[in-house]
């Protein structure tokens, strides 16, 4: 039996033959992004598509490693996958109501003297990264005051509960977080990679280091875009004594 696999896509996945772990390990797929060949093993991402019983498909994203661990004060010898990482802040980020990625299965187990894992979440169709050019300043979506209002509002919103529960994320650049325009203006975030998602006692260090990464890389966002989101993160139309601190910290940790 599986770790984990979404009541959703069970029986997709049965109608699939993929219900089982070795079934998955062995799947013949090629690599959407080639292996990570580091920690003492190697982690790779396939795309897949699962047929639909009804008739058409839907595109999954499948990881699969092997030996690649992480360590904690809990397990600083044999460590464990970096996929249970992932796996365990895919939960929590959905009971605290960060938009993240769907979960349709996980499990992890020792074979062959090997530590290895394998996660599978469905693909975010018609989402694009905040990185692309139609979020630059002037781009597609982000040519007047009210776009880019609609998006500051989301991340601001995102960044807010995320860090309310101590939540770092660690890799928060453009390119990780995904934006779906929606039919009537509105629009819908995700937030990827996650394995390096930890838990911090103090949340000013996780709004320095998220703040830091999405600034130091929004090269299409002009300063007085970077400052505008600031402030709605900050709940202000003028920025306190205490906030402006923040900010300048935020910039002088970029340099």
């Amino acid at each position: 039996m599986m770790h984990y696999i979404s009541e959703k896509w069970r029986d997709i996945l049965v109608f699939n033959d993929l219900d089982t772990y070795q079934k998955i390990w062995s799947l013949e797929a090629e690599w959407f992004e080639e292996p990570n060949q580091r920690r003492g093993g190697w982690s790779g991402v396939s795309r897949i598509e699962l047929k639909l019983p009804l008739g058409g498909t839907v595109g999954m994203f499948l990881k699969r490693q092997e030996d690649h661990v992480t360590r904690s004060i809990a397990h600083p010898i044999k460590g464990f996958s970096t996929f249970l990482r992932e796996y365990k802040v895919i939960g929590a980020f959905q009971k605290s109501g960060v938009p993240t990625l769907d979960l349709v299965l996980f499990d992890q187990w020792k074979e062959d003297g090997h530590q290895r894992a394998c996660i599978m979440t469905e693909e975010l169709v018609d989402y694009i990264p905040l990185s692309s050019d139609a979020y630059s300043t002037g781009g597609e979506f982000f040519s007047n005051v009210e776009q880019k209002e609609k998006v500051f509002v989301k991340l601001a919103n995102l960044m807010r509960v995320m860090h309310r529960r101590n939540f770092q994320h660690n890799c928060f650049y453009p390119n990780h977080i995904f934006v779906r325009q929606l039919p009537g203006g509105d629009i819908d975030l995700r937030v990827i990679d996650l394995e390096k998602v930890k838990k911090v006692v103090h949340r000013k260090r996780a709004v320095l280091r998220d703040f830091n990464t999405l600034m130091r890389h929004s090269f299409g966002w002009v300063d007085d875009d970077k400052l505008g989101f600031f402030k709605i993160y900050q709940g202000e139309n003028e920025l306190s004594y205490r906030s402006k601190r923040l900010w300048k910290q935020i910039n002088n940790k970029k340099s």
